[in-house]
């Protein structure tokens, strides 16, 4: 079986949803996708060699709705006879995207994949599809499904992390993501302008006693019940463990990333960044975030490496237990994970967010002269998703 490379990964800057407009939102998802691809051929990679296009979607619906990938395809004056398709397993489908190109490659079947994930989350809002699981109740008390915000509390809750632990994670996420520099971020233009050029939110004002003063969303959810059908005697937390300021920002943004054999260094012109060395899915009855651990180290394993040989650990900031789950969990460094902030801070665009992840790891392993990254990211109903790429700087 032959090896899959990433020979280059961009993606946008992350734009806040805002009720009055967010940066972004006059920008379609396939335009913001597009905007990668053709950021891609200026960089050297030939239109015309790419033979399949794949991105991941979550909210499906509307203008995001069936084949996103072929429209920025044809958005970005990419040649007609590029194909191109899209997968979807919630905030997982960029992840998703990667290791479906990681594995066309690796079969042998093609030689050049580009791969990434677009959301739009100003035009097309999360469960704006209403899925069944969500308001179907029939359907809901099948899958057991809770919303991710009473995932998150119920994680915390039973691994004894307090309010006060997830407001800190927080306050680290916004002072490491203020300060933070990307090298792979592509800015987003309009008719020829820029409008966005950084990741948003960050605040490096934020303080433990800022946070302390929000109030907790998702104490007095009414699916809590179904937690407790799940697991008798368990008591919510009183008044709720998350805040708006422990969740996830709501934000816009795509990323893409190209993934070939080793052959693609002659039609490419160019050595490879990174080599994609494991991916894993897991999921675990909703609800719950524990399945991240799980996927982590079914990942690390797959690639033939321990937790002690991760250099960076990219760890999607589902709320802030996720990243302090994981860290404790694995046994990490923390000052190996999240170095430069996370999506409490600077939002998480949903499909995207993978090929984020990607473009990050990358960044900060050519920084260090190589070695692993760890990339996770928690969804729906349970489902995690985990991949490692080696850095080869």
């Amino acid at each position: 079986m032959t090896e899959a490379f990433v020979y280059e990964a961009v993606r946008t800057p992350r734009g806040r949803v805002r009720r009055d407009g967010g940066t972004l939102a006059e920008v379609p998802a396939h335009e913001l996708a597009a905007q990668l691809l053709r950021e891609i051929e200026s960089r050297g990679v030939p239109a015309d060699a790419v033979q399949d296009v794949v991105l991941g979607v979550s909210t499906a619906h509307g203008e995001q709705a069936a084949d996103l990938a072929r429209v920025a395809v044809m958005a970005a004056g990419w040649p007609d006879s590029t194909p191109a398709g899209v997968v979807s397993r919630m905030c997982c489908s960029g992840l998703d995207a990667l290791a479906t190109a990681s594995a066309q490659v690796r079969s042998g079947m093609l030689d050049v994949v580009v791969a990434g994930g677009a959301e739009s989350m100003s035009r097309v809002p999360m469960m704006s599809d209403r899925p069944a699981f969500a308001f179907d109740p029939g359907v809901g008390a099948t899958t057991g499904f809770v919303t991710i915000g009473v995932s998150a509390d119920l994680t915390a809750a039973q691994h004894g992390f307090s309010r006060a632990d997830l407001d800190a994670w927080a306050v680290r996420s916004h002072q490491r993501s203020a300060a933070a520099s990307w090298d792979s971020i592509v800015p987003v233009t309009v008719d020829g302008a820029t409008i966005l050029k950084a990741d948003e939110g960050a605040r490096s004002d934020t303080t433990a006693e800022s946070l302390g003063a929000l109030a907790p969303l998702f104490g007095e959810d009414p699916l809590w019940s179904r937690v407790e059908d799940r697991f008798p005697g368990f008591t919510r937390p009183a008044e709720g463990l998350h805040t708006v300021g422990t969740a996830p920002q709501l934000c816009d943004g795509a990323s893409a990333a190209v993934i070939g054999s080793a052959a693609a260094q002659d039609v490419l012109g160019r050595a490879p960044r990174g080599r994609i060395a494991s991916w894993a899915h897991t999921a675990v009855r909703s609800p719950g975030l524990d399945g991240t651990v799980a996927a982590a180290r079914l990942a690390l394993e797959r690639a033939g490496i321990g937790v002690e040989d991760v250099a960076v650990a990219e760890f999607n900031e589902s709320f802030s237990v996720t990243p302090l789950l994981l860290t404790r969990e694995l046994g990490i460094d923390p000052e190996r994970v999240n170095v430069q902030g996370g999506a409490v801070s600077v939002g998480h665009p949903l499909a995207a967010s993978g090929g984020i992840l990607l473009a990050n790891a990358l960044d900060l392993l050519e920084r260090r002269g190589g070695g692993y990254a760890l990339l996770v990211i928690p969804a729906a109903l349970g489902v995690s998703m985990a991949l490692v790429v080696e850095g080869l700087a």
